[in-house]
């Protein structure tokens, strides 16, 4: 532990509510890595829709709105009791944070001191055995502390080693939205020569959902705001729709083989009304809003496949890491803020006027 103070700067989320439950401190105590952990000093993180959830409670079944709308000062409802993903009720103070890249400085009891100096990718999807009710899994800034500090710990299992020239920056933008893409891709089954629609591929998610889908030889259509789309064609798009546009309008009924889905909402219906006949859809977000309409007709008489994805296997990260070394899948950096302008960062994040990701500089030097 040489060279590793006592107490460090970083972010509490002190209660479910808006931007007032983030606050900056520098008087955190830094954590010890207890038996299979590992110390890392964090060089960069990011902004991600489930930092903004999580917050304000969005995920509790009582909130039936789309999820920026409590952003700002969350929600009236009261989301104590089941504001997290899983369910529960959320535990205070928690440091949040997703996605964390930086370097080792510490490791516990039964990890190897060899580890120490590696630069590495946090796992933000983290699996738990199998349980009666299921697949199990926490999320990295969720159930335990996260990366919106100068240090975080993380079981060593879940600190992945990565050869990269990217900044810390440039990294920190993969582990949440990267690994949560890609588990959707493998888990619907995009396949060389899909046609595949991708909504909010503006976002994190979204950009790398593009990506994705182009390394495994499938078509993309993209849907993002106006004024976005010459880069969302630079990372891979084919065509290009516009937020409000009719879907079934722009491309017709059934000729879609895959929908990847982040926004959910009112416009929901037409996205089944594209698919083809034995067509899938997959889904990893609600930002547009949780509730939807759904003609069952449509799913049975088109022989629909419906897919939902939280939970990722250590498959989906390491072909992330795979993916990052050999340069197959570039970053998309929308903008970039020092830690303690956290608030700044999530009002930018919650406009969704720019493109790719917004990343928080924690560590800077690394």
């Amino acid at each position: 532990m040489t060279d590793i103070p006592e107490k460090m700067s970083g972010v509490y989320l002190t209660g479910n509510g808006g931007f007032d439950k983030l606050e900056y401190r520098e008087d955190i105590p830094v954590p010890t890595p207890e038996a299979g952990e590992v110390l890392v000093k964090v060089g960069a993180a990011a902004v991600n829709n489930t930092d903004v959830n999580t917050r304000t409670g969005w995920y509790s079944k009582k909130v039936k709105e789309e999820s920026n709308a409590g952003g700002v000062k969350g929600f009236k409802e009261d989301v104590h009791e089941d504001g997290t993903w899983l369910g529960e009720a959320m535990h205070f103070p928690r440091i949040q944070g997703a996605d964390g890249s930086g370097i080792i400085v510490a490791v516990g009891d039964g990890v190897s001191s060899d580890r120490i100096g590696q630069r590495v990718l946090i796992r933000t999807m983290q699996e738990l055995p199998a349980s009666d009710e299921g697949l199990e899994c926490i999320t990295f800034g969720s159930e335990c502390d996260g990366s919106f500090a100068e240090y975080t710990k993380t079981l060593s299992s879940e600190a992945f080693e990565i050869h990269s020239d990217l900044s810390d920056g440039e990294l920190a933008t993969f582990p949440c939205s990267y690994s949560t893409a890609e588990n959707l891709v493998v888990r619907v089954g995009v396949n060389k020569g899909d046609v595949v629609l991708v909504t909010g591929a503006s976002g994190g998610v979204g950009s790398a959902l593009v990506q994705l889908v182009k390394i495994r030889g499938a078509k993309v259509i993209a849907v993002c705001d106006p004024g976005q789309e010459d880069r969302v064609k630079g990372y891979g798009a084919d065509e290009i729709l516009l937020r409000g546009d009719s879907f079934v309008e722009k491309i017709g009924k059934m000729k879609v083989d895959v929908v990847l889905d982040m926004v959910a909402g009112p416009q929901w219906p037409e996205l089944l009304e594209v698919l083809k006949k034995g067509g899938k859809y997959g889904v990893v977000g609600a930002i547009g809003g949780p509730m939807v309409d759904l003609d069952v007709r449509n799913l049975y008489l088109k022989d629909l496949s419906l897919f939902g994805s939280t939970y990722q296997t250590k498959e989906a990260f390491t072909n992330l890491i795979s993916y990052i070394e050999k340069g197959q899948i570039k970053p998309v950096v929308a903008k970039e803020f020092p830690l303690k302008d956290i608030v700044k960062a999530q009002k930018v994040f919650l406009s969704k006027t720019l493109v790719g990701k917004i990343v928080l500089n924690v560590n800077p030097q690394n």
